[in-house]
């Protein structure tokens, strides 16, 4: 090549090498003024969380109002799935759209560590409630960004209940976003002997989320309060803002004297909202969630077989029941709701072979010849149905039937073993879960309840409710099935030993009563459940005497059972 080439090239090269420097420095000097793209030094880190571990849920310190150190964005990574998004484009993973809507200040302290230590050696968790999630998801996320709330609550049923719709817990607190029977009645969730609204995907969310607003209006805005009211109860929240208040303390969540559970609820979900939004960092796989819907609504107008629902949308009965996790029978309820929760891609079918289907056929229907002895009572439960519905089907009140008449009763299509995920099945294999030690099946006996008969097998209370699926403030019903599982040999205790008194233990407490004016020991007996000869016995009072107002009375009452 030419001399004169080769300068020429020279020229060119060492411009662009010129150019190439100077546009690295320009981005160099841009990419400093951008404080969130660079990690800065491990001390200075150190130092960040030093300062977060005196700050409560409101940035105040305990040594008066210091900055709050708000790290909801980790210099260490991007999120980790490695998405981008672009503004203009919705994200198509539902963790990036959750990630963008996050909204709470993330306080890193030792009760978030110790929650965030877990997750990280318990990676697995993580992957079975993300499969869990799946089909709930996208609706939860819609629902919290129409009211504008913040994203992390809907990562909320991943601390209630790991996302199982069946949850159900040793306080009757049931479903995703575990509502106890007389909140879930407050806030319009429906429970009867067909339905349980507690459990229903669409109703319990959005149940949850107006709780959760007006929890949030009622503590100024402070959604870590929030949450702390919803684990809880606003009562003792606000018992203990008062009792730090009198002893001017800071009245943020962190600074709050709260249960041992309570104190872990909201750092748990911190944990949890930190892994979502920066899974690498915490070595955690978080398999990608489409952005988009899971299921529709689809309005079915009366009474209907769910195993004929699946036929109809051509799923597994399972499946369906996974997406209405309200229903506990074979069937929906017959006064409401009446909708069901179809896959999407299932929806054009189904809707079109259900308005193909007269009303009458959506459930079987056999004609009953009453016998002599027989009752409403006993013919509903053989069927699985009501005494409420069979009246309603044959118009007529009360529960007077005559041997030889005729009843007309809805029946589930299938046989009702295959109703795997209704109630009484669920149940039945919760009772049918190999365990350790000796099973004993105890059929209840009028008076019975759980706290007695786990004296009697010498189990705990809490177990022997959970062996059976149920909760030990559950009703027992004379003639129920239990199944007990014992270690050791057990013994039958005495009346003497049944009637004395319990253990000091988290299902019996001993408390102290003061009376009232209008007071009498058998309306106090009443009250908390005891008997008027327990309260003689434990206070020493003698037959005769009256109670006095202002006078003190010992008593051992079970928790559980006041209601």
């Amino acid at each position: 090549m030419p001399i004169a080439g080769r300068f020429n090239i020279s020229i060119i090269v060492i411009v662009s090498v010129f150019l190439s420097l100077t546009l690295s420095g320009c981005l160099g000097l841009a990419t400093k003024d951008n404080t969130q793209a660079i990690a800065p030094p491990a001390e200075e880190l150190l130092a960040e969380t030093a300062e977060a571990e005196v700050l409560d849920a409101t940035g105040t310190g305990v040594d008066g109002p210091v900055a709050a150190n708000n790290q909801t964005d980790n210099p260490f990574e991007a999120p980790a799935t490695g998405q981008v998004s672009d503004p203009a484009m919705p994200p198509t993973d539902i963790w990036q759209r959750i990630r963008e809507g996050m909204q709470m200040n993330y306080i890193s302290n030792s009760r978030v560590q110790r929650e965030l230590d877990w997750f990280q050696r318990n990676p697995q968790y993580m992957a079975r409630v993300v499969e869990r999630a799946r089909p709930y998801l996208f609706y939860i996320v819609e629902e919290v960004e129409r009211r504008g709330m913040p994203m992390e609550l809907a990562l909320l049923p991943i601390v209630e209940s790991a996302f199982q719709p069946f949850a159900y817990s040793h306080g009757r607190a049931s479903g995703i976003w575990q509502f106890i029977p007389a909140t879930g009645r407050r806030y319009g969730l429906k429970q009867s002997w067909w339905y349980d609204g507690r459990r229903d995907i669409h109703a319990a969310t959005n149940a949850a989320l107006d709780y959760l607003q007006k929890l949030n209006k009622e503590f100024a805005g402070d959604w870590m309060l929030a949450l702390a009211a919803y684990n809880a109860g606003e009562g003792n929240v606000s018992k203990a803002i008062r009792r730090n208040k009198r002893h001017n303390k800071p009245t943020g969540f962190f600074s709050l004297r709260l249960s041992k559970e309570t104190r872990s609820y909201v750092p748990r979900l911190m944990a949890v909202s930190q892994i979502v939004k920066y899974p690498g960092k915490y070595n955690i796989a978080l398999k990608p969630v489409d952005n988009a819907p899971y299921f529709d609504r689809v309005k079915i107008d009366g009474q209907m077989d769910l195993a004929l629902a699946a036929d109809l949308a051509g799923i597994d009965l399972e499946d369906l029941y996974t997406l209405n996790p309200g229903f506990n029978r074979w069937a929906t309820d017959p006064k409401g709701p009446h909708y069901l929760l179809i896959p999407v891609e299932k929806t054009t079918q189904f809707r079109q072979k259900l308005a193909e289907l007269p009303a009458k056929k959506r459930v079987r229907w056999v004609r009953h010849k009453i016998k002599n002895g027989e009752t409403i009572g006993g013919i509903a439960q053989k069927y699985y149905t009501t005494t409420a519905v069979i009246r309603e089907v044959n118009g007529f009140r009360g529960n007077r039937i005559r041997a030889g008449k005729s009843l007309t009763i809805p029946v589930a299509t299938r046989r009702i073993s295959r109703y795997s995920k209704s109630a009484p099945q669920r149940q039945r294999a919760i009772q049918h879960t190999p365990r350790r030690g000796k099973k004993i099946i105890y059929r209840v006996r009028r008076g019975d309840s759980f706290w007695e008969i786990s004296r009697k097998y010498n189990v705990n209370v809490r177990s022997l409710a959970r062996w059976n699926g149920m909760s030990p403030r559950d009703t027992l019903r004379p003639g129920k099935r239990l199944v007990i599982w014992t270690r050791s040999k057990y013994a039958i205790s005495s009346i003497k030993g049944l009637n004395a008194a319990p253990p000091q233990n988290d299902i019996v407490r001993s408390i102290r009563y003061i009376v009232r004016r209008g007071d009498s020991l058998a309306r106090i007996a009443s009250r908390f459940k005891v008997t008027v000869a327990q309260l003689r016995r434990w206070n020493t009072l003698p037959m005769g005497k009256y109670l006095q107002p202002g006078q003190r009375l010992k008593l051992k009452v079970d928790v559980t059972n006041q209601l």
